[in-house]
């Protein structure tokens, strides 16, 4: 990674090849700032090395780019409302004893001609070495963003600024082709009528000759396109308002963008909670989406909540913690901090696998996480905790987990606590799954259910599982510590866990 310093010279702030190796214990709180065109932002990252936590998150729309493509300056009442948040976020970093700090600015800052003025106020001024970075680079960091929220992501990540938007192709942990071009909001705001769309259509078919339009699945990256998917899920009732892994097609970006036109911005503000200023923005980011979905076609089109804040967290990540699983990771810390028992999920997940032999590796996953999240929502109060599960796994910041999988293991964890669903709040959000994976999350569930009451310590020592599918039957092998536990309330389990799995429950 290069980047131009407050001297103009270029150098990587990770080592010589721009690939961190810092331990798990060294990431435990990572703060950036990350200098946009319309916004600048800290993150700080806490928690778990490879599913960090957003420890504090704070954003001011300071707008720096507005009028550039005009002036070639940056905007002079952005540039004293970026450093008066500079200033804050270098005194909210000593005060969090974050030391240093990961500073980047992207193209308001690279392209305007008292660009390298501001750099050097910003260093003088609060002590935070800004970092300008070029669109290539820019294209990357936000790249590893969407590696570190789909560690298998395979396609093309489209990030789009208030100056500029970028494309990079990622797959099998690597990222290839990049491209940066100039089709941010603040620029297309100068140009007018007829010449604005042909412009657009014009740059796009010159990204598509870059990158190729092959890419099966597209990333979409930034502030204004997590915009236009609030407004999709409003346009379409959708329940789940996490935009982190939302899926939309191409049919669905042309109906909503052409649906804005016919809206009211106020209500839609009112109702969706979207910034006034990003909605000022969305007219002309619509219009961008627009032509790259006619010109690229993508058969699929996801959201990343991942972007260029946490690329830089991933540039930092060692390859051992890079290769780890983002949801067990987020679910073993969880169960760390939160449970009764910290260990006891493993057991439990191993005393459960004679069930799950034959599932698939993406199943599979789900059953892991969920017996580490089993107890986790315990201090609720026991006639909502079941509900509680549910919300907290499908509200909670989890990467590497699609919406289906959201409720799949929301529904398990509700199962947990409780025998039936029926009349549950969250009921509609049910209508994510298909029935088979109804079923399967309530048979999980109720395995859970049995086996986390059955011993304090771990299951193993008292009875062992065996599934004859043939037969149709599951047998329960008590040890003489099992005989002793297997009271009415563990028997009764037991059987629901039986009829739930449609099979003969036998103790023996």
């Amino acid at each position: 990674m290069t980047i131009r310093t407050v001297t103009g010279r270029m150098v990587s702030p990770f080592g010589k090849d721009g690939r961190g190796a810092l331990s798990a214990r060294e990431l435990r709180r990572v703060g950036v700032v990350d200098v946009g065109s319309n916004s600048i932002r800290m993150v700080v990252f806490d928690g778990a090395a490879r599913s960090p936590a957003y420890f504090y998150n704070e954003k001011v729309m300071a707008g720096l780019g507005q009028g550039l493509a005009t002036t070639g300056r940056l905007n002079p009442d952005g540039a004293r409302r970026g450093l008066t948040a500079l200033r804050r976020f270098s005194a909210l970093a000593e005060g969090m004893g974050i030391h240093p700090m990961t500073c980047v600015a992207t193209a308001a800052v690279r392209d305007a001609e008292d660009g390298p003025a501001f750099q050097q106020q910003v260093e003088r001024e609060t002590g935070l070495k800004l970092l300008v970075i070029d669109g290539q680079e820019e294209a990357r960091l936000s790249a590893q963003g969407v590696l570190l929220g789909w560690p298998r992501a395979r396609g093309l990540v489209c990030d789009i600024g208030g100056s500029s938007m970028e494309l990079a192709e990622v797959g099998g942990g690597d990222i290839g082709r990049r491209a940066s071009m100039p089709l941010g909001p603040f620029r297309l705001q100068q140009i007018e009528g007829k010449a604005l769309k042909k412009h657009v259509e014009q740059v796009m078919a010159e990204a598509a000759q870059t990158m190729g339009t092959h890419h099966e699945r597209v990333y979409l990256v930034g502030g204004s396109w997590r915009a236009i998917a609030r407004l999709d899920m409003e346009r379409r009732g959708y329940l789940m308002t996490v935009l982190h892994e939302y899926r939309m097609t191409v049919d669905d970006v042309l109906a909503t963008v052409k649906w804005l036109g016919d809206q009211d911005m106020a209500t839609l503000k009112a109702r969706t909670g979207v910034s006034q200023a990003r909605l000022e923005l969305v007219p002309l980011a619509g219009l961008v989406l627009r032509q790259f979905v006619q010109t690229f076609a993508p058969p699929e089109i996801a959201i990343s909540s991942y972007g260029i804040r946490e690329g830089l967290l991933y540039e930092q990540m060692s390859d051992s913690i890079r290769k780890r699983d983002p949801l067990i990771e987020a679910a073993r810390f969880t169960e760390r901090q939160m449970a009764r028992l910290p260990g006891f999920g493993k057991k439990l997940h191993q005393f459960l696998a004679p069930l799950f032999q034959d599932v698939p590796e993406s199943r599979e996953r789900l059953i892991r996480a969920a017996c580490l999240l089993h107890d986790t929502s315990w201090r609720a109060h026991p006639d909502y905790r079941a509900e509680a599960c549910f919300d907290n796994v499908t509200r909670a910041n989890l990467a590497a987990l699609s919406h289906p999988q959201r409720v799949f293991l929301g529904l398990a964890l509700l199962h947990r606590y409780k025998n039936s669903r029926a009349g549950s709040p969250m009921e509609p959000l049910f209508a994510l799954l298909t029935p088979e994976q109804i079923n399967d999350a309530e048979i999980l569930g109720k395995a859970m259910r049995f086996g986390a009451m059955f011993s304090v310590r771990d299951p193993a020592e008292a009875g062992e599982l065996s599934l004859d599918r043939k037969v149709g039957r599951l047998t329960l092998k008590l040890t003489k510590t099992g005989r002793a536990l297997m009271g009415e309330v563990a028997e009764a389990r037991f059987k629901s866990l039986c009829a739930a799995m449609k099979v003969e429950g036998v103790v023996g």
